[in-house]
């Protein structure tokens, strides 16, 4: 990916609202004509019917086109539902910028999934949401973005779910 040029530009997504706001964000802010936008995604679920899962489970999936993640059969295979806003943004991003978007699909814990995907791809730079957790739950659950900020070298963006 790295020889086409431009700047590799990651953002953490689960589908959920906060995650949609970054990658909107990041869009609108980051994202440049010639960039690649890569799209990280965590599953919780490992298919190990599928004999590639069992490699991928280190290193994460094969970075999948846009046209392919778009494609519910194809993502079923990955254990991962791509939602339509999430859809919509990328696709209208592809149309209106002259960016190649994908996605990367790990398996395990998205603190260190996360960061190890900003250090294998590499990343220029990451932006990802953060869910605002109060201060007790943070203190227990522990935050993804705090962890990710504190243990990546790529610049990291936060965009907060509340502002």
């Amino acid at each position: 990916m790295a020889e086409s040029g431009g700047r590799r530009i990651g953002v953490a997504v689960d589908f959920s609202e906060c995650s949609k706001k970054a990658l909107s964000w990041a869009i609108d802010n980051v994202v440049r004509d010639g960039d690649h936008l890569i799209l990280i995604t965590i599953a919780h679920d490992m298919n190990y019917e599928e004999g590639e899962m069992q490699l991928w489970e280190t290193v994460g999936s094969p970075f999948i086109p846009l046209s392919e993640f778009s494609d519910a059969a194809v993502m079923k295979k990955y254990s991962v539902k791509p939602d339509a806003e999430t859809l919509d943004i990328v696709n209208t991003a592809a149309r209106k910028k002259t960016v190649t978007v994908v996605m990367k699909i790990y398996w395990g814990d998205p603190r260190e999934k996360i960061c190890a995907a900003a250090e294998q791809i590499p990343l220029s730079s990451l932006v990802m949401g953060n869910r605002g957790l109060g201060g007790l739950k943070r203190m227990i659950m522990g935050s993804v973005s705090n962890h990710v900020v504190n243990n990546v070298a790529c610049p990291v963006t936060v965009v907060k779910a509340h502002t």
